[in-house]
This record gives C-alpha cells, structure tokens and sequence, in this order.
C-alpha cells in the first residue's frame, strides 16, 4: 500500500484549518461559562431565600374536634342511606326439606350416571 505524501503547503493549510476550528470551541466554550456563571448566581440567590415554608402545627384538641367532626358526617351519610338498603333487601330464601331431598336426589342420579359412562369407557 503506497502511504501518503504531504507536501508542506497542505500541512500549513491543515495547521491554519485546525488553528481556526481551535478559536471557534474557545468562543463557544466561553458563551458556555458565562451562561453557567449566570444560573449559578441565580440559583445562589434563590437558594439563601427559604423556598419552604415551615409546617403548621395542630393542638391535640383541634384534631379531635377535627376527627369527631368527621364521624359526625360520616354518621349522618349512612343515616341517609341507610332506609334506602334496608327497604331494598329481600327477606332470605328458605330451603324446604321436600327441596333439599330433591337436589340430593338429582345429585346421586348424576354422579351414578357419571361414574357408569366412566366405567363403561375404560
């Protein structure tokens, strides 16, 4: 493989290239900093004043006036719904004894039957 000759106008050129690529990553790395240099100072401003507020405090007796209060309203909306639900309500079903020997009978019929085509098959 031939290598390469380089003749010394084109690594004067190349130099001159670079050299000036070189100066346009200052200015840009310069532009760079000074926005930086910006946001630090206000975010250090931002940062001495107090962004959070202090939490407030409750007495002990204002939260039980507060949790009596809630059971209050939660006391008077079932009162509310209350008569709706029990107006809705069915009376529950009874099973008769003739009813429940009738499904017993209709059971053993069907794993009798169950068992015999079980049998028959195997």
């Amino acid at each position: 493989m031939p290598t390469r000759r380089f003749t010394k106008s084109m690594v004067a050129a190349a130099i001159l290239g670079f050299e000036e690529q070189k100066r346009q990553i200052d200015v840009e790395i310069a532009e760079l900093r000074a926005m930086d240099s910006e946001t630090e100072s206000a975010s250090s401003k931002s940062a001495t004043a107090p962004t959070k507020r202090s939490k407030r405090k409750m007495s002990a007796a204002t939260r039980k006036a507060m949790a009596l209060a809630q059971q209050k309203r939660w006391a008077a909306k079932k009162a509310e719904s209350e008569p709706e639900a029990t107006a809705a309500t069915k009376p529950k079903r009874k099973l008769s004894a003739a009813g429940k020997k009738g499904i017993i009978a209709a059971s053993k019929r069907y794993w009798a039957e169950k068992r015999a085509v079980a049998k028959k098959s195997s």
